[in-house]
């Protein structure tokens, strides 16, 4: 049996980290276009990762805190590939 909510809170520190070295590596005056992408890449795939863990979430009954939690590490992980392409877009320019 799948342990969804050691999963999730797994995600959720990776997500804190994520969050905290994100901007840190964005700021880096010496990140390459390369790095970026492969950042916004990594990012949009750890994204839809925390959607299909929301969905198994509900689809196996879970609380509703246990969702938001779920919810809001989607969202995070969303706004850091966000940042990631504005950074991508401010350096195409």
């Amino acid at each position: 049996m799948t342990d969804w909510i050691g999963i999730l809170k797994e995600q959720t520190a990776t997500g804190e980290q994520m969050g905290r070295d994100v901007p840190k590596m964005l700021a880096n005056p010496d990140i390459s276009e390369a790095q970026v992408k492969t950042l916004f890449s990594a990012l949009e795939q750890q994204a839809d990762f925390a959607e299909k863990l929301r969905l198994a979430l509900e689809k196996f009954g879970h609380d509703f805190p246990v969702i938001k939690g779920a919810e809001r590490l989607e969202e995070r992980y969303a706004d850091l590939a966000a940042s990631a392409a504005e950074k991508l877009k401010a350096m195409r320019q």
